[in-house]
């Protein structure tokens, strides 16, 4: 499954193919609280029909109604992008559905074969980060280098978003217990690739939207290179597959690593990386193993809710003093600081 920046962008490239007029909504700026953050993404085309969301639904409605009623020219004069500010007012806000004190800049901008959107999905494709900047003047796009998760830069001249590739999950070992946490995964937008070279388990797993591959783990990190938009988690309880991965994604530029198993293994998993294959201390101070987050679980699905939980966490830079490991939690549970308190997961 595609993530929502790229589903937006190719269904407006594929109303634009159709002949459709098309709007693409950039939220710019917020001031106060807001429904959605910077950088989310609209598209509506000329019969009101949109993909994507920048507010609750009021906003949206408003946009809407405008275009069927008026067309495209309604909020966007002369075919160029215009800048719209919703929430200013008390009145505004509750008209549209806004947070108490809520203010929201929209960039709107008329889908054109100035707008590049086809070299835009292509870089996205080839995982490139893009900073696309949109001149306000022309409605020119331009495609530079850039940086996934950048804020949008709003000036009188131009837009600049950022864009780039679709975050991914490599799974060692096709079971029970990746076959949940590929599910959450493609629920979340995530790219999903599965990994096991054993025939046995690899002949009865399938999941429609996952790449399921017989290499072994090593060639297949080495073949994907692993960047700062990719997760890698090994579960498969063998060292000879679990090891294989976890030696070159540590040295990767993934933005997690982790494996599943109690916590004396994954102990021994380190001093194995450690003395074995010299892997450095810094490296396994990386390595998320047990892998997740403390909730009590005990079913494959509760143990893939853990650890989705976990790539989520990471992925969002949340610190790990605000979301508590798997060994930490056991530690607690069975040693509670106060005895006489009784100890609640989540």
């Amino acid at each position: 499954m595609e993530d929502l920046d790229t589903i937006v962008l190719r269904t407006a490239r594929g109303w634009q193919q159709q002949g459709l007029a098309v709007i693409l909504v950039t939220v710019a700026r917020t001031w106060g609280s807001s429904p959605r953050p910077p950088g989310s993404l609209l598209a509506i085309n000329e019969r009101g029909e949109t993909v994507g969301s920048i507010s609750g639904g009021c906003i949206e409605d408003d946009l809407i109604s405008r275009i069927r009623e008026e067309g495209v020219q309604a909020v966007c004069a002369d075919a160029l992008p215009q800048v719209q500010r919703y929430g200013i007012s008390a009145d505004q806000a509750h008209r549209f559905g806004l947070p108490c004190g809520g203010t929201i800049e929209l960039a709107l901008e008329p889908l054109s074969e100035k707008s590049h959107l086809d070299e835009l999905l292509l870089a996205c494709e080839q995982r490139r980060n893009i900073a696309r900047h949109l001149h306000l003047q022309t409605g020119e796009a331009e495609l530079r280098a850039g940086h996934r998760g950048g804020v949008p830069v709003l000036n009188d001249h131009e837009l600049v978003t950022y864009l780039g590739p679709q975050v991914r999950l490599i799974v060692i070992g096709a079971s029970d217990l990746s076959r949940f946490l590929c599910q959450f995964a493609l629920s979340l937008g995530f790219e999903v690739i599965v990994c096991d070279p054993r025939e046995e388990y690899r002949a009865s797993w399938q999941l429609s939207g996952v790449t399921v591959t017989a290499e072994m783990p090593d060639d297949l990190i080495l073949r994907l290179q692993p960047d700062a938009r990719t997760a890698v988690i090994a579960l498969t309880h063998d060292p000879k597959l679990d090891d294989l991965a976890l030696i070159d994604a540590l040295q990767s530029q993934a933005f997690y690593v982790g494996a599943i198993g109690s916590r004396r293994n994954s102990e021994h998993r380190r001093e194995r990386l450690r003395t074995h294959f010299d892997i450095p201390e810094e490296s396994l101070q990386a390595l998320h193993g047990p892998a997740g987050l403390y909730i009590g679980s005990k079913t494959p699905a509760e143990i893939a809710l853990s650890i989705m939980a976990q790539i989520v966490a990471v992925k969002n830079g949340i610190p790990e003093a605000l979301a508590t490991e798997v060994a930490t939690g056991k530690q607690h549970h069975e040693n509670p600081p106060n005895p006489e308190l009784s100890y609640c997961g989540t």
